[in-house]
C-alpha cells in the first residue's frame, strides 16, 4: 500500500535518530508456528482457490507471498530488537485477521501470532500480551492463541465492524459506532486494567491501527488525532510502569486522505521515539524500524 511508502519516507526525512533495516523474510518453520503446514505451502506455491484470493483480498503473485514473509519477518526483528532496546516499530503488520488455515482481510500470515509464539518458545518465563487497537477485531489472532497460556489477546475495536463473525480472544471490548476520544480512552484504561487483572506480561505487542481515526473510511469510529496520540501515550506508558519491551505494528488505516492515515501513523512511531528517549539508554542506540 502505498501509505507504507510514504510513513516510511517521513520517518527517514524527518526522524534522523531512527536506524532503519530492510525486513527479512520470514522462513516455511517460523510460519508454521500459527498456521497449518498445508496452508504454507499452498500459499507459497500459487495453489489458492479463486474463492480463497477473494476472502484474503489480494491477487496471489509472488511478490503478494514475499510482502507477506516480510510483513511477519519484520514483526520478529522488531520483537528481537524491542528486547535490546526497548521498544521497536515494524512500519506495516498487523495482520490480525488471518488464520490458522486460511487468510482473509488483506492478510495472508499472522505475524503477531507468529511472533508470540516464538517469542514463548524461545523464553519458557515470556508472557506475551497482544494490545490490539485497530478498529476491527483480531480474530484470526485470537482463533490461532486461544489456547497458549503464556499468550493473551486483548482487542478493542468496533463491535459492528468487519470481521462479522468475530472469535472469542481473552478480552474482547466491542465499542458503538461514533465513539469519540473521551469514552474510547475510558474504555482503553477499563481493558488494560482488567487485562492486568488476569495476566502479568513479560512483553507487548501493540497494534497501533489508524483505522480508529475520524477520517478512515473503513473505521466508523470518530477519534481525533489528539485522541490517537493519548491512546498511544497509554499502551507505552504502560510499557514503561511494567518496565516490560513493547514491539510495536501499523495495522490498518484506510483514510479518505491518505496523508491522514500515514499522520496517524507517524505520531505513533514519534510517541514510540519518545517512549525509547525517556528510558535513558545509551546515546549511541537507536531506535530500530523494519
Amino acid at each position: 500500500m502505498a501509505k507504507y511508502a510514504r510513513l516510511r519516507e517521513r520517518v527517514q526525512r524527518e526522524l534522523p535518530a531512527v536506524s532503519l533495516h530492510e525486513a527479512p523474510p520470514a522462513s516455511d518453520q517460523q510460519l508454521r508456528l500459527a498456521h497449518c503446514a498445508n496452508y504454507v505451502r499452498r500459499v507459497v506455491a500459487g495453489e489458492l482457490s479463486a474463492d480463497e484470493q477473494r476472502a484474503i483480498g489480494l491477487p496471489w503473485s509472488a511478490q503478494m507471498v514475499e510482502r507477506s514473509r516480510r510483513s511477519v519477518g519484520a514483526t520478529l526483528a522488531a520483537c528481537a530488537a524491542a528486547f535490546a532496546d526497548g521498544v521497536a516499530v515494524n512500519l506495516a503488520g498487523g495482520t490480525h485477521h488471518a488464520q490458522r488455515d486460511r487468510g482473509h482481510g488483506y492478510c495472508v500470515f499472522n505475524d503477531v501470532a507468529i511472533a508470540a509464539l516464538q517469542m514463548c518458545g524461545a523464553e519458557p518465563a515470556a508472557k506475551v500480551a497482544i494490545v490490539d487497537l485497530d478498529v476491527h477485531q483480531g480474530d484470526g489472532t485470537a482463533a490461532i492463541i486461544g489456547g497458549a497460556e503464556r499468550i493473551f489477546a486483548l482487542s478493542l475495536h468496533g463491535s459492528r465492524n468487519y470481521p462479522v463473525r468475530k472469535v472469542d480472544g481473552h478480552l474482547d471490548v466491542g465499542l458503538p459506532d461514533g465513539t469519540g476520544d473521551d469514552d474510547y480512552l475510558a474504555a482503553l484504561d477499563d481493558a488494560l486494567a482488567r487485562m492486568l487483572a488476569r495476566f502479568a506480561p513479560t512483553f507487548l505487542i501493540y497494534l497501533a491501527g489508524a483505522d480508529p481515526h475520524e477520517g478512515d473510511r473503513l473505521g466508523r469510529l470518530r477519534l481525533t488525532f489528539d485522541g490517537l496520540r493519548e491512546r498511544d501515550a497509554r499502551v507505552l506508558d504502560l510499557a514503561a510502569r511494567l518496565q516490560v519491551p513493547v514491539a510495536v505494528t501499523m495495522a490498518g488505516g484506510y483514510g479518505h486522505d491518505i496523508d491522514s492515515t500515514v499522520q496517524v501513523h507517524m505520531n505513533t512511531v514519534q510517541a514510540a521515539c519518545a517512549h525509547w528517549l525517556r528510558r535513558r539508554m545509551p546515546s549511541d542506540r537507536q531506535v530500530h524500524l523494519g
